[in-house]
Order: C-alpha cells, then structure tokens, then sequence
C-alpha cells in the first residue's frame, strides 16, 4: 500500500513538473520571436538561405528602421518668437497656443517625420521650439512656418474653371503622346507573344490587379465595358487573341487579350416598392409595420393584368408614376442581392412574394427573360491624363471679402439654459456689416471656415447676422470649443513670429552618435552579463538569459508604440537595464539566504521570489513616480528618457519576477543541476 501510494504521489509531482517547463519553452520562444522582431534582416537572410536550397521561401518580415530623434538621425532645430505688443494679457497664451497648433499642422503637411512642436513663456517672451528630425535643406519649411495663419470664409459654390490656354493644351498632348508610346511598346510586346500576366503585373494601374490578375468576366455589350464586347464581336477575335489596337476612354488606355465565351441571362422586370422610415432613398414617414400592412395588401390584390396600374398607385419608387415600376432588362448582379436571388427564382410571368431589401418592400414581376453572349477577357490599364491633371478642378467653395483681417476675437461661452459650450466671434465694423450680408444671403446654408486651406467648420446659417457678432454652435465638448477658438484667433489676431535660431545637426554626427550608442550599450550588457555569471554562476546565467528577452521586449515597444529613439532614450534604455539586473540580484542574494538558512532549491526559489518581490515593487513604483513627473512636467528629449526608462521598469519587473523564476524553476527539475557550486551557495 505505501509503494501505490509513493507512486501516486510521484506521478502527480510529475504532471505538476511540466507546467514550469512548458513557460521555460514559451520563454525561450518568445525571445527568439521577439530578437527576430526586432531585427527582422537576420530573420530574412535565413528565408533567402532556404529559398535557395530548397526552392521554397518563408513567410519574410517588413524591415522598417526604428524611429530615430533629432540627434541621432540629424536635422534642424528652430526657435521662433511671437510678437505678442498688440494682444491682451489675458489673451496671449491663448494666441500663442492657436499659433502652435497651426505651426504644428503645417510641419505635418510638410511631411516631417515625428516633428516635435513646442511652446515656452519665460521670462515674458513667448516662442515656440520646433524640432525637424532628418529635415537638413529647411528653407522650405521654415518659409512655410513663419507665414501668419491665413484665416478664411467660404460660400457654397463652384468656381469658374478658365479654358485651358495653348501652353495647358500643348503640355496635355505632350503627356497623352508618352503615355500612348508607352502603351504602344506594351501592346507589341503582347503581340509579340510576352506572357500576358506579366505585363499585368507590371503595367496595368488597376489597384486590384494583385486578385484578378486584369481579368474582366460577364462582359456584354449593354455592360459597363461594353467597348471590349463590340472589338470582340466586330472583328471576331479567337480565345486566347490580343487585340491589336488600343482602347481609350475613362479608364485610361488598355490593352486587352479575348479569354474565352460566355453566356449571361437578363430578365426584364417590374416592381412595385413600398418603402418605410430609414430605408435607403426613403422619404416617406411610415412605419415598417405599417409599410408590411400595405404591401400585403397590394400583394392580395395584384395580377399580371393589374400589375403596371397598381405600380403607379401605390409604388414609392420616383420613377413608378412614368415606366409602371419598369426596371428594363438587366442581369441578376445589377440588383441588391435580396432583390437579385428573388427575381433570379422566379419562372416569366411570375409574380414575387413580397421581397424586403435595403430600400423597403418589394413585390418583382418577371416579365421576360433572354440570353445573351458575355465575353471574359484580360487587360493592361494604363493612365491618359487628362485636362484636369493639369488644370485643378473646381472648387466646392467660393471666396468672399470676409477673412481674419476682420475678425476682432474668438472665444468659449457657455448657453444660459443648456450649459453647453459654442464659439463666440467678435467682428470689426467692417467685418460685422461683411458677415451680415453673407449670412442674408446663405439662410439656411453653410459657410465654411478655413485655416491655411483646411477647413475647420463649416456651421449652418440660421437667420441673417448684423452687429459683428455671431455664435458657432454644434455638439462641441468644452475642449472642442477652445481648440476651435484657438484656431480662430491664430488666424485672427496680428501674432507674427520671427525666427531666432537654426541649428543644424549632420547626419554624420548623428550617425556616429548612434554607433557609440549602441557599441555601448552592448558593451555595458557584455560587462553586466560576464559579472553576473561570475558572481551568481548558473542563477547569474539565467539572469542573463532573461535579460536579453528583456532588451528585446524593449526594442518590440519602441516599434510597436513608434517610440523615438533619442540619446537620452538610450540612456533611459540603459539605466532600467540597471534597474532589471538590481532586481535580479536581489532575487538571487535572497535565493542564498533561503538555501542557506536549511530549504531546499525549489522552495529556496519560491521564497527568494515571494521576499524579494515587495522591494522590487516599492523601487520600480517610486522610479515610474519620478519618470511620470519627468514625462509631464518636461520636454523634448527629457520626455524620451522619461518614456523609455517607464516601458523599461515596467518590463524589467515582467522579465525578473515571472521569467528569471520559470527558468531557475525548470531548471531545478534536472537533479543533476541542484548542486550548491553551481548555484555559489552552501549551508550555514
């Protein structure tokens, strides 16, 4: 009985000894999944290897470089200074923050990678700091950025689009001529027998070409492709033929090879709708419930005979009061598809059931029904420009006399009754008697506001306006509010600014930064490394181990969050490198007292964890208090050693607490390993 017994008990240790292992193997996945993530060249050059040997290629991983700052990657660094002598005390930080927010719209439109727009008031000077990472040539930028805000107000309109001149027109048939040669060469390399679906790969414009290949099935002469199906027919291409000309029209220019016949059924049909509330199209305030009523009852009484008369009587459909709810012929896929599989199901001179569809309720007469020749063909878009490519196309919106010359002031208020938030604007004289003949002309009509082009709202007209002031209304929230009335006055009030400094940082020096930057960092976790096995042996090397998941996981965020990698990033990266060993040594010294004071390895480690956790906590804790002041409360590169010394903390507490234990864990399965000289420890 005790044997039974000794062996029930061993097999239950055993089925408990696996879970430690199976975290070990995850672990150890991870920091190879997480190592490749990181440095996805490494993991490519293996995939390229076994293309080569065996034909096949892996699944390979877009290598994007990390995110590097102004010191690193180069770039410029500018200091502007806003004139605040003609704005109110208490409206210049206001002034100033609008003016931000523009100059920070602006650098984003320029195209800038990770800019950094900041304000500063100090010492009663009001400037904005810009950083422009892997910006060196900044003549444009900085053109662009000291413009004052242009503030504008827009009417509903199109405007007058001028006939192209003779310059215009000569340079459209210039480009229409390189784009028709180049067409050209395409189509005699397909006649010359090139293969076809290469040249659709390589040529053809079509943003779906990767699925279908440029393939273009059920083509018939009614179609929207109708021109392929009349070359088809006319000149009696074969399966498999190039056609020898080129087609143009709104597509652009194609080329195109005949693939094979086909056939495509059309029904002519007639329906009657009764739509409801919130359909499609709809119009009509009734119910659903009551709509249903409605079409059963046509339903009850319709017939073959009757069917065009009851159309025009009760029928939704605008069009029903002229073509008797006639649709004419069509195939099944130029319907909705409720509407398609039950007209498809019906026999000619059928009657449906009562069909609902996105656009209401539906009874469908099937008054015919034919087959028609349908063609599949393959082709190669290519682009025609056209007059507009050169020409801009209208605009939506028409200029007026008002703009931000004439606009005094905006500002957050509060209704009485309601409590919510709207923008006030205060007009000149000039401007109050502008805005009231633009708003008595657009009742009931939007006039849009724009900020260096963009349009930031475009709030409905209720009734004409005088007196210079007016009210935007809307479902703002207070923050809403005061961001629209900063954009207001940015390009209201008189705040020029003026550039102070340009300082240019090489992409040289930023390259050699970078280098001793990482030649540190992996020479300091070399050092770190070679002490901790010397000191700790078999725990230091665990130690080690998850510390490289450590740094990988760190790399992983700094992707995945698109952290950018400054110099004092780095330094945070290296100082919770620290942090992590610190832990870990602490774990380890406690491991050591534990063994010593009589346990045995494992409850040795279970101890030193469960001790060493709450001094882990409480300094990991007061360390992110500290970054999280820095983080709030500073700027600039200071912010990135602040956000990366907290992702740092965070993952060293994951990888000291939970790996370094699932390691020395399933490491302590092994008898062979729970020697005290591998683990420097010995019984008091």
């Amino acid at each position: 009985m005790q044997t039974w017994k000794l062996k029930k008990k061993t097999k239950k240790v055993q089925q408990k000894n696996w879970k430690p292992r199976f975290f070990a193997v995850i672990a150890l996945l991870a920091t190879l999944t997480m190592g490749f993530y990181d440095f996805p060249g490494i993991w490519n050059q293996g995939a390229q290897f076994v293309e080569a040997k065996t034909g096949w290629l892996p699944l390979t991983l877009v290598d994007e470089p990390f995110r590097l700052g102004l010191d690193l990657q180069g770039g410029t660094h500018l200091i502007y200074e806003a004139d605040m002598s003609q704005i109110p005390d208490e409206d210049r930080i206001d002034a100033l923050e609008g003016v931000r927010d523009v100059i920070e719209r602006r650098v984003n439109a320029f195209g800038v990678s990770e800019p950094v727009v900041q304000t500063t008031t100090t010492g009663g000077t009001y400037r904005i700091i810009i950083e422009l990472a892997g910006v060196l040539d900044v003549s444009d930028a900085i053109n662009l950025i000291g413009e004052t805000p242009v503030l504008e107000f827009k009417e509903p309109g199109s405007e007058v689009v001028e006939d192209p001149t003779e310059d215009e027109l000569a340079q459209l048939a210039a480009l229409n001529e390189g784009e028709r040669a180049s067409a050209q060469t395409v189509l005699n390399n397909a006649l010359a027998g090139e293969d076809f679906d290469a040249l659709v790969a390589e040529f053809s414009t079509e943003r779906n070409k990767d699925t279908t290949k440029g393939i273009i099935e059920n083509i018939t002469a009614d179609s929207y492709y109708s021109d392929y199906a009349v070359l088809i027919k006319q000149r009696g291409l074969y399966t498999g033929q190039v056609n020898r000309n080129l087609i143009e029209n709104d597509d652009g220019i194609s080329l195109f090879k005949y693939l094979s016949p086909g056939e495509q059924i059309e029904m002519e049909l007639s329906h009657i709708l009764v739509c409801f509330k919130g359909a499609t199209g709809c119009v009509s305030d009734i119910s659903t419930l009551e709509a249903s009523i409605q079409i059963n009852k046509i339903k009850d009484e319709v017939t073959v005979d009757n069917f065009a008369e009851l159309a025009k009587q009760y029928s939704t459909d605008p069009s029903a009061a002229s073509n008797e709810g006639g649709l004419g012929w069509a195939t099944a896929d130029s319907y909705v598809t409720t509407f398609s599989i039950a007209a498809a199901g019906l026999d000619v001179g059928e009657i449906s059931d009562v069909v609902e569809s996105e656009f209401g309720f539906h009874l469908i007469y099937k008054q015919d029904q034919r087959s028609t020749q349908a063609y599949t063909i393959q082709r190669v878009l290519m682009p025609l420009s056209t007059i507009y490519d050169i020409i801009p196309t209208p605009s939506p919106w028409v200029n007026t006399e008002l703009s931000g010359k004439y606009l005094e002031r905006a500002g957050v208020e509060f209704d009485q009754n309601t409590g919510t938030a709207h923008v006030a604007l205060t007009f000149n004289a000039e401007g109050g008697d502008l805005f009231g003949q633009l708003t008595e002309a657009h009742i009931g009509e939007p006039i849009a506001i724009f900020l260096d082009g963009v349009p930031i709202s475009t709030p409905v007209v209720q009734q004409a306006i005088y007196g210079g002031r007016a009210v935007i209304t809307g479902d703002f929230t207070v923050e809403e509010a005061k961001l629209l009335a900063q954009r207001l006055n940015a390009g209201a009030l008189p705040v020029p600014v003026n550039l102070l400094s340009q300082q240019t940082v090489g992409p040289t020096l930023g390259a050699s930064s970078l280098q001793k930057s990482i030649v540190a960092g992996l020479f300091g976790f070399l050092l770190v490394a070679l002490y901790m096995i010397a000191a700790y042996r078999l725990p230091g090397l665990v130690a080690v181990v998850a510390l490289l998941l450590f740094a990988f996981l760190n790399l992983a965020a700094y992707r995945l969050f698109g952290v950018t990698i400054t110099l004092a990033g780095i330094a945070g990266l290296v100082l919770s490198l620290g942090i992590a060993v610190d832990a870990n040594v602490l774990i380890i010294e406690r491991f050591k007292e534990e063994y010593a004071a009589g346990r045995d390895f494992i409850s040795s480690v279970d101890e030193a964890f469960k001790r060493a956790w709450t001094a882990i906590r409480d300094g990991n804790v007061t360390t992110l208090i500290a970054a999280g002041v820095l983080y709030w409360f500073s700027s600039s590169f200071i912010r990135g050693f602040a956000l990366t010394l907290s992702i740092g903390v965070i993952l060293s507490m994951f990888t000291a607490i939970v790996v370094s234990r699932v390691y020395l864990k399933s490491l302590l399965l092994w008898k062979g390993i729970r020697k005290p000289s591998l683990f420097g420890v010995k019984r008091s």
